[in-house]
């Protein structure tokens, strides 16, 4: 049996823990590999939940999340991504960009 991911409170989201992605190139692949059907059932999932996601968060310092707020906060992140496709170009991708899938991003040089 599978381990709950999320915090309890976001249960019902459980379906939907596989979009809980660490890195931006991780969900830029799995928005752009997934149909637009499934970030529509995501998107639909995730975002009424989204305001209380984030006050749920808010109880925690950033930099010391637990492991099932974190995975939360990552949720929320793809949530960001999956919204461009639903809520403004209402298809699964733009075919007239610059190529993402050619370029990785990296973490941020050390101050």
């Amino acid at each position: 049996m599978r381990t709950a991911s999320l915090p309890e409170e976001f249960s019902d989201l459980e379906p939907f823990a596989g979009w809980a992605l660490q890195t931006e190139h991780a969900r830029h692949k799995k928005r752009v590999s997934s149909s637009l059907e499934a970030k529509r059932a995501f998107y639909n999932a995730v975002f009424p939940r989204a305001k209380a996601a984030m006050a749920y968060l808010d109880q925690f310092p950033m930099d010391n999340l637990p492991r099932r707020a974190r995975n939360l906060y990552w949720l929320l992140a793809s949530l960001i991504a999956v919204s461009f496709p639903i809520e403004v170009w209402k298809q699964p991708k733009i075919f007239l960009n610059s190529g993402a899938n050619r370029f990785s991003t990296a973490a941020a040089p050390p101050h």
